[in-house]
């Protein structure tokens, strides 16, 4: 019941960019790196030269050593648009992440005040680069995260990708959090997020978190460190996102980032225990008659859809299966944990 008070408390807090902003006069670059992304990149290049109300916009798009036909994609949906440069990647340095390296060397190249990081999965309204940059300016905040609409089609895309939303809304106090130099007070999501150019380079840019899973929440720590403030606010409006398509893509994309989520092998096991203990041992109490666990288990159902509904995410039948999310995540961290310490985790064609 406290987590579910907790999110309905967060949605009313949570920061929503402006629908029709007003123009930006500053030099913004849109940095996308890019790796076998053939198959799906198309919509997002098209979405962000679609971008209206940036007077001087720069689309930077590294192609992250592909192997396959994904520069081509690029070349050919790009045009000579003078807006935009591709550039090649580099071959990736021992003790860096790929993305991490890729966001750097997109950095690097760009001299934009704003620096807005997106992902090729990603589909932006034609606005959402200028009001990212409205509600960056607006609040004061070095760095602003707004959480894309996930895109959820099949059964098991239903069950887990909710819970993305769900956990940061149910756990953290979001305006705290974005003063807040705690590291456990962070949450952002590098699909698609925006850093003042200055406060990026003061905490060190992505080769302060070069060998961090999570470079998203890690860039927004080093932020904080060197005295920035910032977290994550609604994109629902502003960007879509189908992180994976189907179970076995799920299963890979989450394996191979969860072991690193909390911290260490002894967190992770008692952030499961934690969800499995508020969340599923309620349901199953219910099922042999315990009015406190139909309690429980309502109270679960109700904190699903007070951010499903905030967040324009389905609502119904959905939440009524949190329980079997909660069973299905935790099975998904453990699989991850296995196979980092078997060190059977692979990437896009790179080992983990």
């Amino acid at each position: 019941m406290v987590g579910a008070g907790h999110a309905a408390f967060n949605v009313t807090r949570l920061r929503r960019p402006p629908v029709d902003p007003p123009p930006v006069a500053e030099r913004v670059a849109v940095l996308l790196p890019v790796r076998d992304e053939a198959g799906r990149v198309e919509p997002c290049l098209r979405s962000l030269l679609a971008q209206t109300g940036v007077r001087d916009l720069r689309i930077l798009v590294l192609d992250d050593c592909s192997t396959d036909s994904t520069l081509g994609v690029v070349r050919r949906v790009l045009a000579d648009d003078p807006r935009v440069r591709v550039l090649p990647g580099a071959a990736l340095p021992a003790g860096w992440r790929g993305k991490a390296h890729a966001c750097q060397q997109l950095a690097d190249a760009s001299d934009a005040q704003v620096l807005i990081f997106v992902d090729a999965d990603v589909v932006l309204a034609p606005a959402a680069v200028a009001s990212t940059v409205t509600l960056l300016r607006f609040t004061g905040l070095d760095l602003v995260s707004p959480y894309p609409r996930q895109i959820a089609v099949t059964v098991t895309e239903r069950l887990v990708q909710p819970l993305l939303q769900w956990s940061f809304l149910t756990t953290l106090p979001l305006r705290a959090a974005e003063r807040s130099r705690r590291p456990s007070l962070s949450a952002a999501n590098g699909q698609f997020l925006a850093v003042d150019a200055v406060a990026y380079r003061r905490a060190g840019g992505h080769a302060a978190v070069r060998g961090e899973m999570l470079e998203d929440i890690a860039l927004l720590r080093a932020v904080k460190r060197a005295g920035g403030r910032g977290g994550v606010v609604d994109g629902s409006r502003l960007a879509q996102c189908r992180m994976y398509d189907g179970w076995p893509a799920l299963r890979e994309g989450y394996a191979k980032s969860l072991w690193s989520a909390f911290g260490s092998p002894a967190g992770a096991f008692a952030t499961c225990g934690l969800v499995a203990l508020a969340y599923l041992v309620p349901p199953l109490a219910a099922l042999r008659g315990s009015r406190v666990g139909l309690v429980g288990y309502v109270a679960g159902v109700a904190g699903r859809v007070v951010v499903a509904r905030r967040v324009d995410a389905r609502v119904f039948p959905d939440a009524l299966a949190h329980p079997v999310s909660i069973a299905l995540f935790c099975w998904l961290t453990g699989q991850s944990l296995t196979r980092r310490r078997e060190n059977r985790l692979t990437w896009k064609g790179r080992l983990v």
